[in-house]
């Protein structure tokens, strides 16, 4: 066998790797477990908007950057309240029986308001964002590493929220490509909740944001010519985290409370609430432009047991051969 073909029969091999993308499979709230819908699969009742394909949502100016691609609304809401702990699950493949498939880029979460209406109902077009919390990499691995691996992302809610009705927008972007303009791949994933309780934070409008309008293709963090540099400092795109986060401070390092751990095991099952009617619409895009730093909302994963930290390279090997 030349060096040629064996070349080619490596490229074949990798190709269904590089080419799988994946969404949220399921969201536990304190311990209920919710799942979600296949993509472009039969809809059943959830909280999360169910999107179309397990592909990316490209460029950063698509509409469906606000929930995925061609995101229809879902038919129940969850509750929630101030300071509530959620375990996200990223999958791979259209069945979702396999690990995520990406390791080199970041993890964010923000929010948004649904305006006069119950989240079921709510047209995120008009959605104004902000940003809840951002997770890059621990020393030289990316904390989406860990996803690829088996990992849960944890989420804490705002601690001072007030009570209302809003969406949670979980996004992972993959950077294997960010090396050229238009490279990047988002994908982009939302939850309905209704939180309770009685507390009064709300985002000044200098931190929100609209998707699409919070990134652009040349942006920091997004076109990033030097993300496999093992020197280079990596900038996350979008405003930073919200003031209501964390007032007067800087976006922070993860704290204790969410550093990895295993799967969670949910202490029960739910389907949530219908907030008024059920499925259908669209929940394709929107936000707004913004600032922001954080704390009592933090962000990191859930690796599987006996998870092995050593960052893969085939990423990179992807970058040699072409």
């Amino acid at each position: 066998m030349t060096a040629s073909s064996s070349l080619v029969l490596f490229l074949f091999a990798i190709i269904p790797f590089v080419a799988s993308h994946g969404f949220v499979k399921e969201v536990t709230i304190d311990g209920t477990s919710y799942q979600g819908n296949l993509p472009g699969g039969t809809t059943s009742p959830s909280i999360i908007r169910q999107i179309s394909t397990i592909g990316p949502v490209q460029p950063a100016t698509n509409p469906s950057i606000n929930c995925g691609m061609n995101a229809t609304l879902a038919s129940l809401v969850a509750s929630a309240n101030p300071g509530s702990q959620l375990q996200i699950h990223w999958v791979g493949s259209s069945d979702g029986t396999s690990n995520w498939p990406h390791e080199t880029g970041p993890i964010m979460a923000y929010m948004a308001e649904c305006v006069n209406t119950t989240c079921d109902k709510y047209d995120s077009t008009n959605a104004e964002w902000f940003k809840i919390n951002e997770l890059g990499m621990d020393g030289s691995i990316w904390y989406q590493t860990l996803i690829s691996q088996g990992a849960w992302a944890n989420l804490t809610l705002p601690s001072n929220i007030a009570p209302g009705n809003y969406l949670l927008r979980h996004e992972l972007i993959s950077l294997q490509n960010a090396g050229s303009i238009g490279g990047a791949e988002f994908y982009p994933s939302c939850t309905q909740l209704k939180i309770g309780g009685s507390q009064n934070g709300v985002a000044p409008s200098d931190d929100l944001c609209t998707f699409p309008g919070g990134y652009n293709e040349t942006a920091p963090g997004i076109y990033d010519p030097d993300v496999y540099n093992p020197g280079s400092t990596y900038v996350f795109p979008g405003p930073p985290v919200a003031t209501l986060v964390a007032p007067g401070t800087s976006s922070p390092a993860p704290n204790s409370t969410s550093t990895p751990t295993q799967a969670p095991n949910p202490t029960s099952t739910s389907g949530g609430t219908t907030g008024g009617t059920s499925s259908g619409g669209a929940g394709s895009s929107s936000g707004n432009t913004g600032t922001s730093s954080g704390n009592s909302a933090s962000c990191q994963l859930q690796p599987s047991n006996n998870l092995n930290l050593r960052r893969r390279h085939l990423s990179k090997f992807k970058r040699h051969l072409f």
